[in-house]
């Protein structure tokens, strides 16, 4: 049986407790794997969305995990719009529930971390450089990436199926990290951001900080408009 808002929510909730829980263990003061790296961290990143994506299919979601996703597909009429509110739901609920599971994992090393921004950081993302539009740039064009390349691989003359399809985007998001993540921390994902600010900023964090809810808007704006570029660029280009 087919349930959407199930699918998401789980499988939105793997995928941030396994991705932010990557950051968690190499930014967090005392974890065993702290300060190994940006290459670390993209590729735990890779490996949630493979087992966040995979988990949602299961039970019955299309596996989008993502509002950029789902709202690019519903704009250009490949998405029905009674499943929107649903799958947003389940993605922002699954969002805030893994973020709520992060910092259960990790809750002996939030007070021995003395830097505030690191345990936000652990949360939602920010930017090495803080110029707004520049940043929304950024997310926009890693999205656009992202769902093209989406659509290329589930494209008919390509005929990818079965756990294929989802290893195939884990390691796009690999690549995205990788290669455009340097400048905000690659959201590429609306609910991903914001589910897990909302759990940051009601979470009794040891010595937590500001949740830079002035920022919140660059990785909404810029995915949703990264995700429905993408899609129309598709359509243009005829592959769906």
């Amino acid at each position: 049986m087919e349930n959407g808002f199930v699918g998401e929510l789980i499988g939105t909730a793997i995928l941030v407790l396994m991705g932010n829980g990557v950051v968690s263990n190499v930014l967090l003061s005392k974890s065993k794997g702290q300060n190994s790296g940006w290459i670390v961290i993209a590729t735990g990143w890779a490996f949630a969305v493979l087992a966040g994506v995979v988990t949602a299919v299961a039970l019955g979601s299309q596996g989008h995990l993502n509002p950029a996703v789902t709202l690019a597909f519903y704009a250009l009429g490949h998405f029905p719009g009674n499943e929107v509110l649903p799958y947003l739901a389940g993605q922002l609920l699954g969002a805030f529930l893994g973020a709520v599971l992060v910092w259960l994992t990790y809750l002996s090393h939030w007070k021995n971390t003395e830097d505030a921004g690191i345990k936000l950081a652990c949360f939602s993302t920010g930017p090495a450089i803080r110029a707004p539009f520049a940043n929304m740039l950024t997310e926009l064009i890693g999205t656009f990436v992202l769902v093209f390349l989406v659509v290329a691989i589930f494209n008919k003359a390509v005929g990818t199926t079965g756990v294929l399809g989802p290893l195939i985007v884990a390691l796009i998001v690999y690549g995205i990290g990788l290669s455009l993540g340097g400048p905000t921390g690659f959201a590429i994902n609306p609910a991903r951001d914001f589910g897990a600010r909302i759990a940051h900023s009601i979470l009794p964090i040891a010595g937590k900080g500001p949740s830079d809810w002035s920022y919140a808007w660059v990785p909404i704006v810029g995915p949703i408009l990264g995700g429905i570029g993408a899609i129309a660029a598709a359509r243009l280009a005829g592959m769906i």
